[in-house]
């Protein structure tokens, strides 16, 4: 008995969707969107033209906006000059930062665990409290922060800067963890203690793991607030090796000689420490800032 063959059915060819026309409400917000972020993009590209023109195209009058040719060089030469001395600046600013950002962490830490997870006599006030402190600028109480450095004999050193960056930027760390905390269910913690972990196992193991979008974010803020601060720097030191990239960043323009090419060079390099910061922890801002909209 001979079979026939059955020949297999050919699909049916596909329509292809036309693509739908873009709304003009989103045309107009696509292109909001992007005059937006060349607005903020402007500044930064004008640094890097201005960073990459030889001296004579900085003396031209009206100035060109492009560099007649491009002095790569002006990147190099910031850190062969002896004032200021960008190279021991930014390795300066990179310890106060850091340390800063460490110490505020430090205490930011206990403070707003404790906060979240206990319920005493004026703990409210305590919050308020804690973002009262801060609405107060820096510059607002130069006078009192340098008696106080004075009276404890930390003028014109690392740990003066340490100090008071860690004390203005522990505000929004207790602030900001403090509301993480209290987003995390207190029965993991309770099951982490039955299972034989102690209070500070069952934090290190278990809260802080989780927590950790929330960390990143003070930890991001504590460090660009240590890292951008100026005015308190200014005052309280005075010494060549004790100087951060933001006092030296304004000794390339002064009454003896003008170097903007050099100026804005140290600037884009200034940058770079907090962009690449960002690269590495941005995956977790997103999350730690929004918990910041939620008290306990």
């Amino acid at each position: 008995m001979s079979r026939t063959a059955v020949s297999p059915r050919t699909p049916a060819p596909r329509r292809r969707r036309r693509p739908r026309p873009m709304k003009l409400r989103t045309v107009l917000l696509t292109a909001a969107g992007w005059l937006v972020a060349l607005a903020f993009l402007a500044p930064y590209a004008e640094m890097l033209l201005t960073a990459l023109k030889p001296t004579p195209d900085l003396m031209k009058s009206p100035p060109s906006y492009l560099p007649s040719h491009w002095q790569w060089s002006n990147f190099t030469q910031i850190w062969s000059l002896t004032d200021p001395r960008v190279g021991d600046a930014l390795l300066f600013s990179l310890y106060v930062a850091g340390a800063s950002t460490l110490l505020a962490l430090a205490v930011g830490l206990p403070a707003a665990y404790y906060t979240a997870r206990h319920r005493f006599r004026g703990r409210g006030a305590f919050l308020i409290l804690v973002l009262v402190t801060q609405m107060f600028a820096p510059t607002a109480l130069l006078v009192g922060i340098y008696r106080e450095m004075v009276s404890l004999n930390l003028t014109d050193t690392a740990e003066g800067l340490i100090l008071v960056n860690a004390a203005f930027n522990l505000p929004f760390c207790v602030w900001i963890l403090n509301a993480y905390f209290a987003s995390i269910p207190k029965e993991l913690e309770e099951a982490a203690w039955l299972d034989g972990t102690g209070r500070f196992g069952a934090l290190t193991r278990v809260i802080l793991p989780l927590a950790m979008p929330g960390v990143v974010t003070a930890l991001v803020y504590t460090f660009i607030g240590a890292w951008n601060e100026y005015v308190v720097a200014l005052t309280i030191t005075s010494s060549g090796n004790r100087m951060t990239l933001t006092r030296a960043i304004p000794g390339f323009v002064t009454s003896y000689h003008e170097q903007w090419q050099y100026l804005f060079a140290t600037s884009i390099v200034a940058i770079v420490p907090v962009v690449v910061l960002f690269v590495f922890v941005e995956r977790y801002l997103v999350a730690g800032l929004t918990a910041g909209g939620v008290r306990g």
